[in-house]
């Protein structure tokens, strides 16, 4: 338990690092946070499919201790929570394509904006996809699971039920500060893809949180 909670705790120091330092360069030079700091390929869209791969990681180490306990339930359910990570992973980086330079097919030629093998940046006509489908919905989403679940967990017994037997790994209050921190910061930068420096957060939360759950007795 102490190694998690340093490693824990390194996580969301470089977290908090990682969105003081954005703010500094965009205060510094717009331009230098839009073209080198979060441009494509660049180190925030390396960074945020590095660790959403690592907590998909993490993810498949509790299926694992959940199945040797005979949660044969719980441990499959975090394992499809473990592939929606990796796939998440490797969307960010068009699963490296641009890393191994090879080319798409037919079909993402003609219906992804950028021509790349990825999901999220598919067009419907002249729609956007993954605007279509999320757009500020996931933001929200993302905000209560992260926000607002704390507070509710252990204090309203059908939610925590509900999250225990669907082996939701629950946010602690910590997350809940920095996420409301993060959102604050990210919002008032005045820079070209400052989101992407956000999606690196909710990359650096989610381990965290992975690692240790508020319900970690429960699903891990």
């Amino acid at each position: 338990m102490q190694a998690l909670k340093k490693i824990d705790k390194a996580v969301l120091s470089l977290l908090v690092a990682t969105v003081l330092f954005g703010l500094g360069l965009a205060l510094w030079d717009k331009k230098v946070f839009h073209l080198s700091f979060a441009i494509e390929d660049g180190p925030i869209e390396y960074g945020t499919a590095i660790f959403l791969a690592i907590a998909a990681g993490v993810l498949a180490l509790n299926a694992k201790s959940l199945s040797g306990q005979g949660k044969k339930r719980l441990a499959w359910l975090t394992v499809l929570y473990a592939v929606m990570y990796f796939a998440a992973a490797g969307e960010e980086i068009s699963w490296g394509q641009r890393i191994f330079n090879w080319t798409s097919g037919e079909f993402f030629v003609e219906n992804n904006y950028q021509g790349e093998t990825n999901l999220h940046n598919l067009m419907v006509g002249d729609t956007h996809l993954a605007k279509l489908v999320f757009g500020h919905l996931l933001s929200i989403c993302i905000l209560v699971y992260l926000v607002v679940l704390p507070l509710l967990y252990g204090r309203i017994t059908l939610i925590t039920k509900l999250c225990d037997a669907l082996a939701v790994p629950v946010p602690s209050n910590r997350h809940a500060v920095l996420a409301l921190f993060a959102t604050l910061i990210v919002s008032v930068i005045d820079a070209n893809r400052k989101w992407e420096l956000y999606e690196l957060v909710f990359a650096l939360l989610s381990l965290s949180i992975f690692l240790l759950p508020q319900n970690r007795d429960k699903i891990t």
